[in-house]
């Protein structure tokens, strides 16, 4: 079984009655010389009421000065800080990224938000106050958007940064598509598709009813917003949140960003991420979304099996998916079981030419939603935010 000290480290100043209603989770692990420089951005935090804002710091397997530096640095902090030390020889980042979590959920107890964030990463001083305005605005979660610490990023290869920009652009051009092709009401145009566990936030009721965050050892933080929406939440990409995260080459979780940075830096040709597909097959994709959607919510998802034939779908995996109560596992089973649904990622060669053809198609794609939206009406927009809700109430 893991060691486990729990220090209360509550700075000096007194929370407001009950303790706060928003808690930062960070799972921590040989930072001595990064924890510093997160924390102070922690503290800096602007437009929140006093007392409102907590920090929990789960230090796992920690062998340099980590928990000595934590000690000095929380008697000085505005925020109060609750230290956690484990010690558990089987850990990984997303089983030390939940316990972080789990232990946020904790101190808030029946009600509130949590956030998670990286121990060598630093938020700027808005970063709580518009993750909360999301939520306020309606979403039950909050997947922010990462640039790499600038100083830090000067030192890659000119080629990492170039590329990125590629990326960036293309990644954008796609979003706009999907989010006019396919769209939610809950994560509207402009929109992103980063979901990084350096900045993410989610309601402490959210958080308990999908199971939290899912204890893999790599990618927890897709899996737990995936796992968000195919449970009818609303989960909100919002552009406005924003963190900056290391740029280093050695990280702390195999597998994670500073392993994808270094593997970029030795092999500049190394394929984009999987969702960066080329237009004819990411506008397929999309429109299919939109039609499993509006298939499921009209009821004749179960009725013809025209649909799975098309997909290459056998019929019995067409029948189980068409059983599935929510609309988000629908779309996430029949993607994983349409070998025409498989992902194609890009070369980086590929990329301009497929900016290129994503700029010509993207006025036909705008056309046509404001033909269909205009065609729709609110109604659609209205039936689609009820089906989210009643897919929510569910147990």
């Amino acid at each position: 079984m893991p060691d486990t000290v729990v220090l209360d480290a509550i700075a000096p100043t007194t929370p407001a009655a009950g303790g706060p209603d928003t808690v930062v989770a960070i799972p921590v692990r040989n930072e001595a010389e990064r924890i510093g420089f997160c924390l102070d951005a922690l503290d800096a935090q602007q437009g929140l009421a006093p007392g409102r804002l907590g920090i929990v710091l789960f230090l796992n397997n920690c062998t340099d000065d980590t928990a000595r530096i934590v000690a000095e640095l929380v008697s000085r902090l505005s925020v109060p800080v609750r230290v956690i030390e484990m010690e558990y020889a089987s850990a990984h980042a997303g089983w030390a990224r939940r316990k972080a979590m789990d232990a946020a959920a904790g101190w808030l107890g029946g009600a509130g938000t949590i956030l998670s964030t990286d121990a060598d990463s630093r938020v700027p001083p808005d970063w709580v106050f518009a993750n909360l305005r999301a939520l306020a605005a309606g979403a039950d979660a909050v997947a922010g958007r990462v640039e790499l610490i600038p100083e830090e990023a000067a030192l890659l290869p000119p080629s990492l940064p170039a590329r990125g920009r590629l990326e960036d652009a293309y990644s954008a051009l796609l979003t706009e598509a999907e989010a006019r092709i396919d769209p939610d009401p809950n994560d509207p145009w402009p929109c992103h598709r980063t979901t990084i566990g350096a900045t993410l936030a989610v309601s402490r009721d959210a958080y308990a009813r999908v199971g939290g965050m899912p204890e893999i050892a790599l990618g927890e933080d897709g899996a737990f917003v995936a796992r968000l929406l195919a449970h009818g939440f609303r989960v909100r990409h919002d552009p406005a949140v924003m963190v900056f995260i290391s740029a280093r080459l050695t990280g702390r979780a195999p597998g994670g960003v500073a392993d994808t940075i270094r593997s970029r830096c030795e092999d500049p040709g190394a394929l984009c991420d999987a969702r960066l597909e080329p237009v004819p097959r990411a506008l397929h994709r999309y429109l299919w979304r939109r039609r499993l959607r509006r298939l499921h919510a009209s009821g004749r998802l179960g009725a013809s099996t025209a649909w799975a034939r098309r997909l290459g779908i056998p019929a019995d995996e067409a029948a189980r998916i068409a059983a599935l109560p929510l609309v988000g596992q629908v779309v996430a089973e029949a993607e994983r079981a349409s070998p025409k649904l498989k992902h194609a990622p890009l070369s980086v060669p590929r990329l301009p030419g497929q900016i290129r053809l994503a700029k010509a198609v993207l006025p036909v794609v705008r056309a046509f939603a404001s033909v269909r939206d205009r065609w729709e009406g609110p109604v659609a927009v209205a039936a689609s935010t009820s089906a989210g809700a009643v897919t929510r109430a569910m147990p």
